[in-house]
């Protein structure tokens, strides 16, 4: 079993920036991938960023292309998103999620663990 836990949301203006973190447990770090999702209200989880176990493969929603980066530290069991220029059709919950396979990163059902998620809001 995995424990992962975000933290690093909040409010912000339009064109603003945060990073969000995401802590993992229970099971060595680099044995899975790693992605980011989002929900905003009324609407599906949706894919923004994934990364794979060593950092060298990474997938960005093209809604977010250009604006989000995510990284990851391995030695320190994290999985970062730095989001940039933000608008307010980012706002919504951001989960992590780990895949211990090797399927499609940007589908929701590749991934076996998920946090409780961080919300983002960001102000017209």
């Amino acid at each position: 079993q995995v424990q992962l836990v975000e933290s690093g949301g909040g409010l912000v203006q339009t064109g603003g920036s945060l990073r969000l973190s995401c802590a993992a447990s229970g099971r060595t770090f680099s044995n899975y991938a790693m992605g980011w999702f989002r929900q905003a209200p009324g609407k599906e989880r949706e894919f923004a960023a994934a990364i794979s176990r060593g950092g060298s493969a990474i997938y960005v929603a093209d809604s977010v292309k250009g604006r989000f980066t995510i990284s990851r530290d391995n030695a320190k069991n994290t999985v970062y998103l730095q989001m940039n220029s933000l608008k307010p059709e980012d706002t919504a919950v951001y989960y992590c999620a780990g895949s211990g396979g090797y399927a499609t990163p940007t589908s929701l059902a590749t991934y076996d663990w998920w946090g409780r998620g961080t919300q983002v809001t960001v102000s017209s």
